[in-house]
């Protein structure tokens, strides 16, 4: 299946209500964020992108998915938290995550940041993901999502030039 039409973009005050909507049905179980946690996260200065389906003439852009960042200190010791990643069910599987996930990490990269990430241990798709791109998981925190309690594993990933060091090194 082809990737889908999508536009990446700063996430906007008005797609924190699709947002909200979206973290309802993507993480029912624990304790999903609500548009005013979303708009604190704006307010802060957090990079949030949104992943917009170009829609057919006539039709208004649709998010689809969603994902923040933030980053504290300076280089060379700056560190990067992604705060979210999250795709509309009807259109996971087609390369949404990847693309969010990979425009955060460049941000991340242009910071020079070691960036961190939580993940619940049994979903494995997203850790795959997480791997594939140069996270290793580096902790265990029980019981992290809440109501449900559900484990998560912290993982870590290097900045690209930490890792190209590395193999100049070698």
């Amino acid at each position: 299946m082809s990737e889908p039409a999508v536009r990446l973009d700063r996430l906007g005050y008005a797609d924190l209500a699709r947002c909200a909507e979206l973290e309802k049905v993507l993480f029912r179980g624990d304790d999903p964020w609500r548009a005013s946690v979303f708009a604190s996260e704006l307010d802060q200065g957090h990079y949030y992108l949104g992943a917009y389906l170009r829609p057919a003439e006539g039709e208004p852009e649709l998010l689809v998915g969603y994902a923040g960042l933030a980053v504290v200190g300076r280089r060379p010791v700056a560190e990067a938290s992604i705060q979210t990643i999250g795709v509309d069910p009807a259109w996971q599987g087609r390369g949404i995550g990847r693309a969010l996930l990979r425009a955060l990490l460049k941000r991340a990269d242009s910071f020079e940041a070691t960036t961190f990430l939580e993940v619940r241990t049994d979903n494995a798709a997203a850790i795959q993901l997480y791997q594939a791109h140069g996270f290793e998981t580096v902790g265990l925190r029980k019981r992290y999502y809440q109501p449900s309690g559900a484990d998560a594993y912290t993982m870590r990933r290097l900045p690209a030039t930490a890792v190209e060091k590395g193999r100049s090194a070698s």
